[in-house]
């Protein structure tokens, strides 16, 4: 059993945690919960290295013996040292190391997500989350936006991230590469203030719809690059909705006109 603070397990994680460069430079996250860690087992992510603790449930234990089996390695760790890593406030006692690999974009896809440097950690995992939900192609991310692997944003993702293509891309790359696919994909840029409103426009052509920050909207790079834009009519006439909200609105008005 790990015991001591100074462990090289317990500091690798430690920094995979609370630092982004770390997760950049090694390829590596961590996913805590019985829940996330299912996940990214369940989808094919290596799984590098497991922590448990003795407040493990059953479900957990279960999860443990399956990975066990699959050559990752794992460690019981003090109960003590499981809080002081974990950033919830009552730690489900299992975390894991994860190699990150890219999930590609499927060739045939004609409908995307644009993340425009959004840095909320909750916005960014439930838009993750809504994109996955909706069956949506991929997620472009562009400079400025959070980190997809962080810890808050996996959690508000709830694994999403397991399953839906995440890519990050500068504006030129992003509309030479929507533009010029099989099926050019249009970009339409959600405004708070300009274009047609949803309800009237056509969304079942190829799309990918460019969602900004709650707190900057979208960037001038974006509006350069987009090909039309629209807005959600909102007659109680306040001035914006959350950046996740204004989304799912979106995202399933797509669905929807897809599937009617």
């Amino acid at each position: 059993m790990i015991t001591s603070n100074q462990n090289p397990k317990v500091r690798r994680v430690r920094e995979l945690l609370g630092k982004r460069s770390e997760r950049e430079a090694s390829g590596a996250f961590v996913v805590e919960g019985v829940r996330l860690v299912e996940e990214a087992f369940s989808s094919g992510w290596p799984v590098e290295l497991v922590l448990y603790s003795g407040e493990l449930s059953v479900r957990g234990r279960q999860a443990l013996a399956e990975l066990g089996q699959t050559g990752a390695e794992v460690e019981e760790i003090a109960a003590y040292l499981m809080d002081g890593l974990t950033d919830t406030e009552t730690s489900q006692g299992i975390l894991a190391v994860i190699r990150r690999k890219e999930l590609p974009l499927p060739p045939d896809g004609d409908f995307f997500v644009i993340a425009d440097a959004i840095r909320d950690p909750g916005n960014l995992g439930t838009l993750i989350r809504t994109c996955a939900a909706a069956g949506a192609d991929g997620l472009f991310l562009t400079p400025g936006s959070v980190d997809p692997f962080a810890p808050k944003v996996l959690r508000a993702g709830m694994g999403a991230q397991f399953r839906l293509p995440i890519h990050r891309a500068g504006w030129d790359e992003l509309a030479s590469t929507l533009h010029d696919r099989p099926k050019p994909v249009r970009i339409l840029l959600s405004d708070v203030e300009n274009g047609q409103p949803v309800w009237q426009s056509s969304l079942r052509g190829p799309l990918a719809l460019v969602i900004g920050s709650e707190a900057d909207g979208v960037s001038p790079e974006a509006r350069q690059a987009a090909d039309s834009r629209i807005h959600i009519p909102m007659p109680g006439q306040f001035e914006s909705l959350n950046a996740a909200v204004a989304a799912g609105i979106l995202i399933f008005e797509v669905v929807r006109q897809r599937n009617t």
